[in-house]
């Protein structure tokens, strides 16, 4: 029986449901929580009521399963994360990585390959992800189900590198799948594929992130030609790309065959201290949880989608992506 780790257990693949593959329950900030308590308002208890609400109303509108994507660099606390799921009924993925556009913490400046401090074997970061997969996120037994890394418009520094390759070789070690944050507009998912694919993983088993903000269907292709995942996975956020041009290219992409490499998603916080709510729903309306049931389902089906193909993205995708096994080859010694 084929099972992936969730905050409440293992879960049989075939028991994922609707799942919505990159959602944040909390994204929070703890170098301005820690120094200065109640940043932005923050109340630890009531944050965590009202994302329980947001979870639950998740679940009662169809919603199985979904993938929280915090990693460190996000704020993530595993602890405040089981709470809020606590009597929700959803079932939640959590992951492991770093969520950085440029530049690791200061430690890393100091340990790692060819640092001062350089020690044989894998390097620290790699240690780091493999233990969160393996035995359980901050001595827990919540393990991670998969690995992330990022690329941002300021491209591959060497530290998005240095992240992208230690993701890479905890996938080799771990068998957990990837899955990335990316700018579409520069292509970043491209490097991504690059740097991955050097260090021996089958692309197959990597989720591009954020391709929901290009219309570039040459680029879209391109990364699925190459056997990757893509994660329409902002649906609602209009401010790269406008919806109905969103709507368009998801239509256009599955009119082309691609349904079976394509997941959505929200990319949508349930409590954060980047900004309030107030402030969230009055710039971009529509970017809530109710988007992808209410608005992108109906209209992508308007414009020719079929009910399989919106299975397909919805449920089957997501496992397969979790249930695949064992493919990725290394081309050298790890």
């Amino acid at each position: 029986m084929a099972t992936v780790p969730t905050v409440s257990g293992d879960v049989d693949l075939n028991d994922l449901g609707m799942t919505l593959m990159h959602e944040h329950i909390f994204i929070r900030t703890p170098d301005l929580q820690e120094p200065f308590p109640g940043f932005m308002g923050w109340n630890d208890d009531r944050e965590i009521a009202l994302a329980r609400d947001r979870l639950t109303a998740l679940k009662k509108a169809g919603v199985d399963t979904i993938v929280d994507m915090t990693v460190p660099g996000l704020g993530r606390e595993v602890h405040r994360v089981r709470k809020a799921v606590e009597g929700t009924g959803l079932q939640v993925i959590l992951i492991t990585g770093f969520y950085t556009y440029t530049d690791l913490p200061w430690p890393f400046k100091f340990h790692g390959p060819g640092k001062e401090f350089d020690e044989p074997g894998d390097e620290m970061l790699v240690e780091l992800f493999v233990g969160d997969v393996e035995h359980g996120i901050q001595g827990t037994d919540i393990r991670a189900a998969a690995l992330k890394c990022c690329t941002d418009e300021p491209g591959v520094t060497e530290d998005i590198e240095r992240i992208i390759r230690a993701v890479a070789k905890a996938h080799l070690r771990t068998d957990a799948p990837i899955v990335t944050h990316t700018h579409a507009g520069t292509r970043r998912g491209l490097d991504q594929q690059r740097i991955l694919g050097e260090e021996g993983v089958d692309l197959s088993r990597v989720l591009i992130g954020h391709s929901n903000e290009t219309e570039d269907l040459d680029y879209l292709t391109a990364l699925m030609e190459a056997g990757s995942y893509i994660g329409f996975d902002r649906c609602g956020l209009n401010v790269t790309l406008d919806l109905d041009l969103q709507i368009k290219t998801l239509a256009e992409l599955c009119r082309r065959g691609f349904a079976k490499q394509i997941v959505v998603s929200h990319d949508r916080h349930c409590r954060s201290d980047w900004f309030t709510e107030e402030e969230v729903e009055r710039l971009v309306p529509q970017w809530n949880h109710r988007y992808i049931q209410g608005s992108l389902i109906p209209a992508i089906q308007e414009l020719g989608v079929s009910d399989a193909d919106v299975e397909q993205m919805t449920r089957l995708n997501p496992m397969a992506f979790f249930g695949a096994r064992g493919t990725s080859n290394p081309t050298k010694e790890q």
